[in-house]
């Protein structure tokens, strides 16, 4: 992608004077946002947050693409309540999958707080990243609370077999669901279950899984959204269903740089072991609860598949074209 004329960039929705950049510095974009989905999508880095404000102004959502990870493409209201006539606030966490040349963008929306209220996990489907979404059912996917999980914060597992799982909850319990392949709906466990929980020591909410080296890492946050103490922390298995212990902390505040360091997702690099966690943090001296930006570091392991604990930047990445 070039653009040869600033005008051009501004119009593209990019980031003035991107190009001369050495790496991404963080936030990667500008503006409040959180819980932020990192893909790659047709050899384009793909970022997909929740837009960060008070519940009942939270409703749409944007995305953005690089080439690179420099410079920042920014596709507006890709998803709002118009086109989900069930929603009306608190749209959050994204989660993209590119399935059969479409594009499915599961979403919270109402942050409901009982089975009598309407809201929960929904769907959307688009035949291009940025949108338009349309509302796939026309009703939640998922509207009730299953073994304790407010049903938000939902991540879509491809599994080696090329089975879809979604992994959710809020209020400090998981959920594990096996996905029809049609995202209509969920289909039973050989067991006549359908919700399996897989809650960690620890566990607030936020749930991503990958597999690297045969193993399933298990990622998840954990303390007040609002406060401080937001981290991330991870367990490992030899099973999407665990068990999952908790290993340790490896997202974490540092006085120096940022507070409140959470609800992450992570790229792999194709054909290459190499990890970008990608994540939402408080400016330092910042008092706003919803003032989050969306940032981008390296992510290591050790030699026995550990994650390291991840160093947050003011620099971020250097630039990463994918080939």
């Amino acid at each position: 992608m070039k653009y040869l004329l600033l005008a051009g960039l501004l119009g593209a929705g990019l980031v003035a004077g991107a190009q001369s950049k050495k790496t991404s510095g963080n936030p990667i974009f500008e503006g409040w946002y959180a819980d932020p989905e990192g893909a790659i999508i047709n050899k384009q880095y793909w970022v997909f947050p929740t837009y960060s404000d008070r519940y009942e102004k939270q409703v749409f959502m944007d995305a953005f693409s690089s080439p690179d990870l420099i410079t920042w493409q920014k596709h507006p209201r890709i998803i709002d309540t118009a086109a989900v006539k069930w929603a009306n606030k608190a749209m959050w966490a994204p989660a993209i999958v590119e399935k059969d040349n479409m594009y499915y963008l599961f979403f919270a929306a109402n942050d409901i707080q009982n089975n009598n209220e309407t809201g929960g996990i929904g769907v959307a489907i688009a035949d291009q990243p940025q949108g338009p979404y349309k509302d796939l059912l026309g009703k939640p996917l998922l509207d009730k609370f299953q073994n304790g999980a407010q049903p938000i914060d939902q991540f879509v597992f491809r599994d080696k077999d090329g089975q879809y799982y979604m992994i959710y909850g809020g209020w400090r319990h998981c959920n594990i669901v096996k996905l029809k392949a049609d995202f209509t709906g969920f289909i039973p466990f050989d067991d006549g279950s359908t919700f399996k929980e897989i809650t960690p020591k620890g566990y607030v909410e936020g749930p991503i899984m990958f597999i690297r080296d045969g193993k399933y890492y298990f990622m998840w946050s954990e303390g007040g959204w609002g406060g401080p103490n937001y981290r991330v922390a991870y367990a490992l298995s030899n099973s999407p269903f665990g068990p999952f212990e908790r290993i340790g902390t490896i997202l974490q505040q540092d006085s120096t740089v940022a507070t409140g360091a959470g609800h992450h997702s992570v790229i792999e690099v194709p054909g290459k072991d190499e990890w970008y966690i990608v994540y939402h943090r408080r400016p330092l001296g910042e008092t706003d609860a919803n003032h989050r930006v969306t940032c981008i570091d390296h992510m290591h392991f050790d030699k026995n598949g550990l994650i390291q604990p991840v160093k947050i930047t003011f620099e971020g990445v250097k630039k990463h074209t994918l080939k």
